[in-house]
């Protein structure tokens, strides 16, 4: 069987008026992320990820923010776009590993429920999913609660 790894990141403004939408659910806070589409960080280092393991480039490249079909966009539809691009090419998720980067509000309540989500739109098991929180401690732009990011590693096995 054939293993490809892929890595992704983005890194999104905070900004008032804005809903926070994380992991493909909304967090409550008064602060929330600037983008053509509902600029769900880790959804978008996701999509990144599963693009870079089969090298087919990154999401700009497939939805790019100068098309006005992806104005405000779900990220969710986002990724299972994605997803269905390796699938078409005969791979599964093996698993999933990310972090997200963000002083406030906290993440880790919300973290099961990420998990579910993400799971259900790749196809597998709740442990396949690892989301991890950390902040910056007050260092940086990401410290200073101005921005968010997120990194995601995932493994995919084609299948037989």
């Amino acid at each position: 069987m054939s293993f490809r790894i892929g890595f992704g990141v983005d890194v999104h403004r905070l900004v008032d008026n804005r809903p926070l939408v994380i992991g493909g659910i909304n967090v409550p806070s008064s602060l929330g992320a600037l983008g053509h589409s509902d600029a769900d960080v880790l959804l978008h280092a996701i999509c990144d990820a599963l693009l870079g393991a089969l090298n087919l480039r990154d999401i700009g490249f497939h939805f790019s923010d100068k098309d006005p079909a992806y104005k405000g966009i779900d990220s969710k539809i986002l990724l299972k776009k994605t997803f269905a691009l390796i699938e078409e090419r005969g791979f599964s998720v093996v698993n999933l590993d990310s972090t997200v980067i963000l002083e406030r509000p906290k993440l880790n309540p919300f973290i099961p429920e990420m998990q579910q989500v993400i799971a259900a739109i790749l196809n597998v098991a709740l442990d396949c999913i690892s989301i991890k929180a950390t902040t910056h401690e007050s260092v940086d732009s990401f410290g200073e609660n101005l921005a968010l990011k997120a990194y995601a590693t995932v493994l995919l096995q084609k299948q037989d």
